[in-house]
């Protein structure tokens, strides 16, 4: 009963102890030292205004309030009359943000993180957020296994209530993986599945391409990595019970532990369809790879979930659901599969649009895609439409982005993102290459001009064996349906004596037009032809080119310059999958070209050339790449003059280029040029003028000699083999200009028309200074290390090179540098 009367006692108190608090009416509100929030602003945060009856309870409510409004580090409030007065103190302004340090996080990134916690420049300052953030960017430093980091944020106050906020960073060296421990295993061994995943441990010097360092992420890939190798064998029931990271007392080193039970493999009784196929079941069935009382595979299933979801989404089902319920008998160890199918709607594209594309209209970039809008969305053609565009020379990369419409379940919208690479180049300088000497040029080249995605270009070129003067055009789209039309009038002096070739001059006019179409979506087809005027001079006297030249010398004037005009008929098919126009790194090339002067020219010849190049990613980021290249050519003449049967004439013939034969001099491979020279009999035959008339010997007295200058041949072979890896200490945003590749090459050129029986009547020392040019089998063999940069000067190839295989008459070179030059 005390305890009763207590209590009411208690409570009638505190009842009349706030019926009495006092209450006024409030006639003013002021705020003093406010700098950069605005008065109505704080106001907004003080639970009521002047003319209000208010108590001091409501006064202590609105201290809270504007401290929870985050402008306010010091709120202090005072009662004059019935006027209340706040003294505030607000927070500082940051003005700078620096990050010192920090190798492993861009600053970008960093800067992103310290966005989404409302620390930017211009916000005011919230110290007890500093902790945080600290302690998350140190968790991050673990979770790659840099346990010695550390992450500092310091404050500097400047003038003006503002801080200069500035992130110190000392990452050190992620932890190695010392040792990896797999416990529970029995079906297979440690090393089989460690050799499976990333991560590795205690590695050897030598293997400097593999990483031991520790990664959380990584871990964690591996993890799944292991489960899904174990899957692959019908282990169901397999799991990974339990995983231990330990980190060793210097933070330098840890120990990783998995623990593993294995279970049974289970076998595949059978596997049914439910949901809706789209009447399509009975033709699913035949497709899905699974086996039916042979081990459960992971692999086959998650296949078969992806190809099933392919296959409806080219009907327009884009967000089609498949999955795989298996139902175990853990008595008899067997399963039986249910593939649930849910279609979804049929999604439709409403709107295609494209941004990044500066220069390019989107006409050029429209033609190329193959999703149209209003038609089904096929992620198919989407990734077609994609390498499509990614093929143009003037466009480095592609990506898309499909984007829900609010409010519809059956249609989005689709947005390419585009990064546009210079598409011309305008040079006007000195240049120097090992192949070219000093180069003087002038010349204007855009593949997208004005945007169209047409090739417009001229050029006045000089250098030490040519001068060019060229004009050419092309419109890649002609006709609205991909057919291209182009044009090229050009005239070259060419001087063969000055890039290791036979001396002879050649001066040529060539004018013609080019017509090209699309067969099927990779294939194009294309024809030509070409009015060539050219002038031959300064002949020297090697037997391949006297025997060819035999045929046209005037007799009244065998001093006189050979003059050919011929027209020339070509056709040509190409292929290309590749995924972009330049530096590729998937997909395949090929070309088959053939040209034949019409009969009746001058000189009637055909050629034949094929060229292909096949990509393979190596890597998921395609940084690593093996490429391999082949290109054949052969040519010969057709029809008979004067009773001869004509020749593929020597200025037409197949040369060894710098980029055939890496670690070969150019054109320093294949047929040498033959002189052979008469001897005369000493003493001679007496005259009528009382002196001597010199006497030519008889054939087999013939000398013979040979040069380092190459004829060329009517046939050669080209190939080789290269790793694209990625260019040491070079970032992630050069990848796409910069290409380096260890490469072998392997080649030969040589003449079929060569006869080493038309030299039996020599003596044998004569024709042991020959050899066979008509044997294809007398290849040559490089291998280096190419580096390649389409610097904003033009395109820089740097090679150094070692012959595997050569001959003695060869002429090779360790290192070349061009500018300027094509690859």
């Amino acid at each position: 009963m005390k305890h009763i009367v207590v209590s009411i006692l208690l409570i009638s108190l505190s009842c009349f102890s706030i019926a009495d608090e006092q209450r006024f009416v409030i006639e003013d509100i002021q705020v003093n030292g406010l700098q950069r929030v605005a008065l109505g602003a704080a106001l907004t945060h003080v639970p009521f205004s002047a003319g209000d009856e208010i108590t001091e309870f409501y006064v202590a409510q609105s201290i809270k309030r504007l401290y929870a409004s985050g402008h306010f580090a010091n709120i202090e409030v005072y009662r004059d009359g019935n006027t209340i007065i706040y003294k505030v103190t607000e927070r500082p302004t940051i003005s700078v943000i620096e990050f010192d340090g920090n190798s492993d996080i861009k600053d970008e990134q960093l800067q992103g993180s310290l966005d989404d916690s409302n620390i930017r420049v211009g916000e005011s300052l919230d110290k007890t957020i500093l902790t945080n953030i600290e302690s998350a960017l140190t968790d991050f430093y673990h979770s790659v296994g840099k346990y010695n980091a550390t992450v500092n944020a310091s404050v500097t106050y400047l003038p003006r209530n503002r801080v200069k906020l500035k992130f110190e960073f000392e990452e050190g060296d992620a932890a190695e993986i010392r040792q990896i421990n797999i416990v529970g295993n029995e079906v297979f061994e440690d090393e089989e599945l460690l050799l499976k995943i990333e991560s590795k441990q205690n590695l050897a010097w030598w293997q400097f391409l593999d990483n031991d360092r520790y990664q959380k992420q990584a871990l964690q890939g591996d993890i799944e990595t292991i489960r899904d190798y174990y899957l692959e064998f019908g282990y169901l029931k397999f799991n990974i019970e339990s995983t231990q990271v330990s980190v060793a007392p210097d933070k330098e080193s840890v120990y990783i532990t998995l623990n593993v039970t294995e279970g049974e493999p289970f076998t595949v009784t059978g596997f049914e369809f439910i949901g809706d196929l789209l009447g399509q079941e009975e033709f699913l069935k035949r497709l899905v790879p699974i086996r039916i009382n042979e081990h459960y595979n992971g692999e086959v299933v998650t296949y078969t979930e992806e190809m099933i979801t392919k296959y409806l989404a080219r009907f327009g089902y884009a967000n089609a659901q498949v999955k795989t319920i298996p139902q175990l008998d853990e008595e008899k160890n067997e399963v039986a599969l249910t593939i649930s199918v849910d279609p979804g709607k049929r999604v439709y594209v409403q709107r295609v649009s494209f941004i990044g594309n500066f220069n390019t209209s989107d006409e050029v970039l429209r033609r190329e895609i193959r999703q149209f809008e209003g038609a089904t969305l096929s992620n198919e053609l989407l990734e077609l439409s994609k390498n499509l565009i990614q093929r143009l020379k003037y466009i480095e990369t592609v990506e898309f982005e499909v984007k829900e419409i609010p409010g519809r379940d059956d249609a989005v919208n689709v947005q390419f993102t585009i990064k546009e690479q210079p598409s011309g180049s305008f040079q006007a300088g000195v240049s120097y290459g090992d192949y070219t000497g000093l180069a003087f040029n002038a010349s204007v080249q855009q593949e997208n001009f004005l945007g169209t995605g047409n090739s417009v270009g001229i050029s006045l070129n000089t250098w030490k064996a040519q001068q060019t003067i060229a004009l050419n055009y092309t419109d890649n789209y002609f006709t609205d349906d991909g057919v291209s039309l182009g044009g090229q009038i050009s005239y070259s002096n060419y001087d063969a004596s000055k890039v290791n070739l036979v001396t002879y001059s050649r001066k040529t006019i060539t004018v013609g037009p080019t017509l090209s179409w699309p067969v099927m979506e990779n294939n194009r087809v294309s024809v030509g032809m070409a009015y060539k005027d050219i002038e031959i001079s300064a002949l020297q006297p090697y037997d391949q080119i006297r025997r060819f030249a035999s045929s046209f010398i005037d007799p009244d004037n065998p001093d006189a310059k050979f003059k050919f005009e011929s027209v020339e008929a070509s056709i040509g098919w190409s292929r290309s999958t590749l995924n972009r126009g330049v530096f590729p790194s998937n997909g395949s090339s090929q070309y088959y070209g053939f040209k034949v002067t019409v009969p009746g020219s001058d000189v009637e010849y055909f050629k034949f050339n094929f060229d292909s190049k096949f990509y393979f990613p190596l890597s998921r980021d395609h940084k690593w790449t093996f490429l391999t290249r082949l290109e054949m050519n052969y040519g010969n003449g057709y029809g008979t003059l004067d009773g001869n049967q004509q020749t593929l004439p020597f200025w037409e013939n197949m040369q060894q280029r710098s980029n055939d034969l890496r670690g070969f001099e150019s054109n320093t491979i294949g047929p040498k040029g033959i002189v052979r020279s008469p001897q005369t009999i000493s003493g001679g035959i007496p005259n009528q003028l009382g002196g001597t008339t010199s006497v030519i010997a008889g054939s087999e007295k013939d000398v013979l000699s040979t040069t380092y200058r190459a004829t060329g041949g009517n046939a050669s072979v080209f190939g080789g083999i290269e790793l694209i890896t990625p260019t040491p200490f070079l970032s992630d945003e050069y990848v796409n200009s910069v290409r380096t590749s260890i490469f072998v090459d392997v080649g030969n050129v040589w003449d079929t028309e060569f006869d080493l029986g038309y030299y039996d009547d020599l003596s044998a020392n004569e024709r042991a200074k020959l050899v066979d040019y008509s044997d294809p089998g007398r290849y040559r063999a490089s291998t280096g290390v190419s580096i390649q940069w389409l610097s904003p000067m033009g395109p820089m190839v740097f090679t150094w090179s070692k012959p595997l295989k050569e001959y003695e008459e060869d002429e090779h070179e360790v290192f070349s540098f061009n500018v300027g030059t094509t690859f």
